[in-house]
């Protein structure tokens, strides 16, 4: 893996039903698979001079299948900078969240590019209360505090 740190932006989904429970994926690092398995946000890299939300937007139809008007994305409602590695590649990701409500619906991973297709293996609806007592790793690792920060489904949010 290359030492060098490549910066990014991106933008984070937390995509919420109408229970509060949020939409996670499952992946791993196919450069590295002994590293283990974690759960992380929908979401990834901008595009240049994209803006957020509208990155939001996209990243959510490309792994999900659901089309949410930029409209209807609140935030961002929490910024954080991760490091990780990935494929090889170390990244510095400053990464902007945001919320959106939608129904449970049927995932269609058709949008996924190349290496979400060689590192993501499923996905699946969390519940504050599942992940208050998950061993599993899930990222970002304040996501509990998060969905707690965030007002019940209502007019305006």
């Amino acid at each position: 893996m290359s030492s060098a740190l490549v910066d990014r932006t991106a933008a984070r989904v937390l995509l919420l039903d109408s229970e509060g429970a949020v939409l996670l994926l499952h992946g791993f690092d196919p450069a590295d698979p002994q590293a283990g398995t974690w759960w992380f946000t929908l979401g990834g890299g901008l595009e240049p001079g994209e803006d957020p939300a509208a990155g939001a937007a996209r990243e959510l139809f490309e792994e999900t299948g659901l089309a949410v008007p930029v409209s209807e994305f609140h935030g961002p409602v929490h910024e954080r900078v991760a490091e990780f590695g990935l494929d090889g590649v170390r990244y510095r990701q400053r990464e902007w969240f945001f919320v959106v409500r939608a129904d449970r619906r049927e995932i269609d991973t058709s949008g996924f590019t190349d290496l979400e297709r060689r590192s993501i293996d499923g996905h699946r609806w969390w519940t504050p209360a599942e992940l208050a007592v998950t061993a599993e790793t899930v990222y970002p690792d304040a996501l509990i505090e998060l969905l707690a920060s965030i007002p019940p489904a209502g007019p305006g949010v």
